[in-house]
This record gives C-alpha cells, structure tokens and sequence, in this order.
C-alpha cells in the first residue's frame, strides 16, 4: 500500500463571512490589523482582505515599454485567521443565525443584533 505524503484538507463550501464584512486578524504576521473582505474563495477556505496580507514582488519588463518594478500583491487569509467585527457592538465576534418572517438571517453573537 502506497502512501502520500500529500494529504488532501477538506475545506467547506461554505462560509459565514460576506464580502464588504470588516475583519480583524487574529493570526499570523498581520495580528491585530483590520480591513473590508474583498472577495471569498469558499472552496479554498480563504478569504482576501484589503491591506493585510502584502507581499512584494518584482516583476520583469515584458517589452521596451513597459519597466520592470516591485509590485505589491495581497495573498488571501485562511477564514480560521481572521475575525468577524460587529457593526454594531465593534467588537470581535461570531457569526450566529436566526430565522426572522421566514427569512435566515446572520447576528453577532455577542449583542445579538442583525448583521
């Protein structure tokens, strides 16, 4: 029996954060700074977050008009690094749910306020 050394993560389809939402990072090198969700990468489990997560990159001249340069990329955060802010409270939080005329509906779970 042949084993891989590559195991496969299995990472959820879905997932609480929104684009638009305010997120605080809680782990690696951005700890503690903040920033508006810019897009989700559901399948991947990550999501890109605006000003946190920056790397440099030089980039080579592609013809003679074009000069090279150090470009800055921001990297999409793993969903488990960072925090939901509430609106509302302005505190670090949980995403919760609850059914509201029929219709689902996220809350903060610590001033139980509708997102």
């Amino acid at each position: 029996m042949k084993r891989s050394s590559k195991f496969k993560v299995q990472s959820s389809k879905f997932t609480k954060l929104r684009e638009g939402d305010e997120v605080k990072v809680v782990l690696r090198k951005d700890k503690g700074k903040t920033g508006k969700i810019e897009k989700v990468f559901p399948t991947d489990g990550k999501v890109l977050v605006s000003g946190v997560n920056q790397y440099k990159r030089h980039m080579k001249a592609r013809s003679q008009s074009q000069p090279s340069e150090i470009a800055t990329i921001t990297k999409p955060l793993p969903v488990a690094s960072v925090l939901l802010v509430c609106p509302k409270c302005h505190l670090t939080t949980r995403v919760g749910y609850a059914i509201e005329d029929n219709k689902k509906r996220r809350i903060c779970k610590k001033c139980q306020q509708v997102l």
